[in-house]
């Protein structure tokens, strides 16, 4: 009969609390607990090696690091820059908020790719080299390259456009793989939006449609829209734009058309752009815009659900994964807190009436 060995669980899992012994009592038989939080264990030595190399296993990416003297490292990418990017600010709060310090208890990697979707799988790389725990990713583009990357680092989605209609995840309830986070419900705000575009601008009947090529989300965006188009008697044109320099040509073809508006649909790259989209409008072409931001850059108005504030949220999926969790078993959740927001002083430029109703239900005017 082999020989029982007792040990104190403290001498096996230092950081153990009452959270993790209660997950371990599939793995070893409890005698009792003594007094003062003190716990004793009647093991056998093969189990008291399987216990030990579960427990290896089973440590949260903190606890591990911690363990080993190492700080949690975690990741960032998104478009932009460090001088544009509202959001990294909101993802840090959120990070300070549930107890991570930067310095002292947690380590950042920040790289933003402009406008520049190309570059995205190089930044990608960096993070790999820099040995993060974690990616917290902006944008579908960067989370399709980031798991083209990796399948064994947790991602993190801080505000994705229908990620399970643009096949990042496969499922809303367990995403399965390594990824989960936020999802923005981009077609369905869409259309809300089309229908109040409608309401602002009664005659219009054309609309320009700007597309960014590397967003997949966005040939699911315009079937959704396809439909209400139509219904709502709009006629409309697609334009690509990869980036900056295709700004200035998309809306001299618009204005040559001519575009009653211009429909942006939502994508990270647009939102960085949103200063130099607004001044390449700024002959009399309307923006109708997704994020608030861009209704503060000059848009039109702005409808959807805050991105600041599922940035602010994205920083729990973070901590859960560091005390352990699984990407695969974490829901994804959904925009919560949603805006909308009139730029008066845009609709005075343009000569535009907004229905007193439609000022009254908004969430701001920018006057």
């Amino acid at each position: 009969m082999e020989a029982k060995t007792e040990v104190e669980a403290t001498s096996i899992l230092p950081s153990l609390n009452g959270k993790t012994a209660r997950s371990w009592r599939g793995i070893v038989p409890f005698t009792h607990l003594a007094r003062e939080g003190r716990m004793t264990v009647t093991i056998g030595r093969r189990e008291l090696l399987a216990a030990l190399c579960s427990a290896a296993a089973a440590w949260p990416l903190a606890a591990r690091a911690q363990q080993a003297g190492k700080t949690p490292r975690v990741g960032y990418i998104r478009a932009g820059t460090p001088h544009n990017d509202p959001f990294r600010e909101e993802f840090v709060r959120g990070m300070r908020d549930l107890g991570y310090v930067e310095g002292r208890n947690v380590a950042y990697e920040f790289r933003h790719y402009g406008d520049d979707v190309e570059s995205i799988p190089s930044l990608i790389g960096d993070l790999l080299r820099a040995k993060v725990d974690i990616i917290v990713v902006g944008g579908t583009a960067a989370i399709r390259a980031a798991q083209s990357a990796t399948q064994s680092i947790p991602i993190v989605m801080g505000a994705a456009a229908d990620p399970l209609e643009s096949g990042v995840i496969g499922g809303l309830a367990r995403p399965g793989g390594n990824t989960t986070g936020l999802s923005l419900m981009s077609a369905e705000l869409a259309v809300k939006r089309l229908e109040i575009l409608k309401q602002v601008m009664t005659k219009a009947a054309r609309i320009a449609i700007l597309q960014q090529p590397a967003n997949p989300a966005h040939s699911l965006f315009i079937k959704e829209l396809e439909p209400i188009a139509g219904a709502l008697g709009l006629t409309y044109r697609i334009l690509q734009v990869h980036g900056l320099e295709d700004f200035e040509p998309s809306f001299a073809s618009m204005r040559a058309w001519p575009a009653d508006a211009v429909f942006v649909l939502d994508d990270a790259t647009f939102i960085a752009s949103r200063a130099a989209m607004a001044a390449a409008a700024r002959h009399r072409l309307p923006l109708i815009c997704g994020a608030r931001e861009m209704a503060e850059a000059g848009c039109l108005f702005s409808y959807s659900a805050s991105i600041k504030d599922m940035w602010y949220r994205s920083a729990s999926f973070v901590d859960k994964i560091l005390k352990g969790a699984k990407p695969a078993d974490l829901p994804v959740q959904q925009g919560t807190k949603f805006e909308f927001v009139i730029n008066l002083k845009t609709a005075n430029a343009l000569g535009l009436d907004v229905p007193p109703t439609l000022l009254t239900r908004a969430d701001e005017v920018i006057e």
